[in-house]
């Protein structure tokens, strides 16, 4: 079975604090983009989970997360024979970059997985298993525009995303998301989002509102070196809004026109590699091939 599974970007982060189990509280609006890997998933004899990439950054064992998911699916469903499966991932998502580009593929798998074992799992109940393997993968799975928190496990879908163009501009370091959330803890201050004015401008679709509430705490503890140029860019070229996503270091911008998106798109391809335009999406995980 072959699967897209889209990137998302964060229209509000915030860390709430610290839950009783250690995990980090998170009120997040998040939004899918058609940025997208390709998942496959076989069904092969015998035990192993074995991944397939032609990215050699992708890690193939325990460590990469769509190994994890499949682990935690077996898991939970009790699977214990005839586990053996064959996951292929094709990266198109920027790594390390605050795009859930892994989370996108562990969702995948998860997706895949439900289909070829026949477990017949609830959205809810696969966005449960996800949970215990990363904080974006419940939306990664659902996809859309909605508003996430806790752990990302508890969702509310949100009305649609005013139809734009979103530019992605990776700077060409990775951010580390554990360290990230370990200078937030570090940190004296800081100015928490205004969520609920954002939760408002989602709901009645006030795109100014919307640009003017977007807020991400990560920007007051991660150092991008471009970031300030970056966005500078992205607003001269005419972005309603511009901002990091996730841990970073990927930078956002959000255009009402194509061709203000195309310019700044080749303004900033000067000096960055990974520089693409999107368009928000509707859902998350789209069959290629059952």
């Amino acid at each position: 079975m072959k699967v897209n599974a889209a990137a998302k970007i964060n229209l509000l982060l915030d860390v709430a604090g610290k839950l009783p189990d250690g995990y980090h509280s998170l009120d997040m609006i998040m939004q899918s983009v058609d940025c997208c890997d390709t998942v496959r998933v076989d069904r092969v004899k015998g035990e192993k989970i074995k991944i397939i990439t032609a990215d050699e950054r992708v890690p193939t064992d325990e460590k990469n997360i769509a190994y994890k998911a499949a682990a935690a699916f077996f898991d939970a469903c009790k699977i214990n024979k005839n586990r053996g499966i064959e996951i292929e991932i094709e990266k198109r998502i920027p790594m390390a970059a605050g795009l859930a580009g892994g989370s996108a593929d562990a969702a995948g798998v998860l997706f895949c997985l439900n289909e070829l074992f026949e477990t017949k799992l609830s959205q809810f109940e696969l966005c449960e298993i996800g949970e215990r393997v990363g904080a974006d993968v419940p939306f990664s799975l659902t996809g859309g525009t909605a508003y996430c928190t806790d752990k990302g496990g508890v969702i509310a879908k949100l009305p649609d995303l005013t139809d734009c163009y979103i530019l992605l501009c990776k700077p060409n370091i990775d951010v580390s998301t554990q360290s990230a959330y370990k200078l937030i803890d570090e940190a004296e201050r800081i100015r928490h989002t205004d969520t609920v004015s954002m939760l408002y401008a989602m709901k009645t679709r006030d795109f100014e509102l919307m640009c003017k509430k977007a807020s991400n705490v990560f920007e007051q503890v991660i150092e991008v070196p471009k970031r300030p140029y970056i966005k500078a860019a992205m607003k001269k070229c005419g972005a309603s809004l511009s901002m990091m996503s996730g841990s970073g270091p990927t930078v956002f911008g959000v255009f009402r026109e194509s061709q203000a998106a195309e310019k700044c798109e080749k303004l900033l391809k000067k000096e960055h590699r990974e520089v693409y335009i999107t368009r928000p999406c509707k859902k998350s995980i789209e069959v290629i091939e059952k």
